[in-house]
């Protein structure tokens, strides 16, 4: 039985690692999954929208 391979790059830092061999896909390790968890909870990432802001948006800010 052949072991999957496939090279990517960690969403993260970039380095170069096996998908299948990590378990913390599809971060290289889980300093990089804590790390982008991290941002997420600290809402350092935003998804845009194309709605406008409404007034009661702005007051919440």
């Amino acid at each position: 039985m052949s072991k999957k391979k496939l090279i990517v790059k960690c969403p993260k830092c970039e380095k170069e690692f096996n998908y299948y061999e990590s378990e913390f896909r599809p971060f290289c390790s889980e300093r990089c999954k804590q790390v982008d968890l991290g941002h997420w909870i600290n809402e350092t990432y935003t998804i845009p929208s194309k709605e406008p802001v409404s007034e009661d948006d702005k007051n919440d800010e």
